[in-house]
């Protein structure tokens, strides 16, 4: 697709639309964020409860990442592309484009696009040129208003989420999410979900592979874990992005079948969890809707059973068109 479509970005309900290079922008409909909840020291996400890679944009008074287009000195800019590639830069205090990243789980920049029905998923990592311009396949998926994500870390510099809406031209049916669920299946693989999220506070969630109904034991190292979760809150696609526990070679860190992640949600409401786990040499992802608070809050997609009140419960499968389910699709 050619980025020369309308673009636009949002933060906490002012959008900031890019013209130029691309004639005239269209606001897509901005959605207010949520009432936050407190936040505890430290933010709960990431390794051992710290902070997470870019899930936390402290200087934005605690708000979660990916809601703002700049922050911190820092913008995303899409930039003009031939059809069929995505690129943007990211400019610094000085106005300049951004050319010197640390590497954050082996990669300088990881791009998560999701379309806002989040009926799509894609995780890429672009390559940069020396002018600063990252450029990758697009991984926008059709139709639709998509977020994407820039997860980076600018060197001597805080890490950091920027996000900013991209309008894919074309006819599309909005999705509802799919109900809260314990498990889902993707490629022939069976991914549980076990713990309880919960608005402002550290949760442990365990996800566990199975295949053929036989524990995966034998998970390979992807972006230098067994297993790399994000988390999209509904509505505002509020950006978390947690790892788990420990890491390969560690010498106490296992191979699978579980995978367990400390993460926190900001405030109560549904959100869609994408797992990237790799096995036999190709990365798929596991999505789960979960809810943290009432499930009953607004908004919430109904379950198929009686759970208690912040777990998920019943099946769930991939969103359809989400690229998943098709071997190595959607990972850089």
């Amino acid at each position: 697709m050619n980025t020369a479509t309308k673009l636009s970005g949002f933060a906490l309900g002012l959008a900031v639309v890019f013209g130029a290079t691309y004639g005239v922008g269209r606001v897509a409909d901005p959605v207010a964020p949520p009432a936050e909840a407190p936040h505890e020291a430290g933010g709960g996400h990431g390794e051992d409860g710290g902070a997470g890679h870019g899930g936390d944009n402290g200087a934005a008074g605690h708000l979660p990442g990916g809601l703002l287009v700049s922050d911190r000195g820092y913008t995303l800019r899409p930039v003009d592309a031939p059809a069929g590639q995505f690129a943007f830069q990211v400019t610094g205090p000085d106005g300049r484009a951004v050319t010197a990243y640390d590497v954050a789980h082996d990669k300088r920049m990881h791009l998560i696009v999701a379309r806002r029905d989040l009926s799509g998923f894609r995780h890429v990592h672009p390559e940069m040129a020396p002018d600063g311009t990252w450029r990758v396949d697009s991984p926008l998926a059709g139709p639709g208003v998509w977020r994407a994500f820039a997860d980076f870390t600018p060197t001597g510099g805080e890490a950091l989420t920027l996000g900013v809406d991209v309008s894919v031209p074309g006819a599309l049916t909005a999705r509802p999410l799919p109900a809260p669920a314990t498990s889902t299946t993707v490629d022939g693989y069976t991914v549980t979900l076990a713990g309880a999220p919960q608005p402002g506070r550290t949760a442990e969630l365990t996800l566990t592979v199975s295949r053929d109904g036989a524990p995966v034991t034998d998970l390979e190292p992807y972006l230098g874990a067994y297993g790399h979760l994000v988390a999209l809150r509904q509505g505002d696609l509020a950006y978390l992005h947690v790892h788990p526990h420990g890491e390969p070679g560690d010498g106490r860190t296992r191979p699978g079948p579980e995978v367990s992640f400390s993460a926190e949600m900001p405030s109560a409401g549904a959100y869609r969890l994408y797992l990237d786990f790799k096995h036999g040499g190709v990365v798929r992802t596991a999505e789960f809707t979960v809810v943290a608070g009432s499930p009953t809050a607004p908004g919430v997609p109904a379950t198929t059973g009686s759970p208690a009140a912040g777990t998920p419960a019943a099946t769930s499968s991939p969103t359809a068109d989400a690229g998943h389910g098709v071997p190595g699709h959607g990972h850089d």
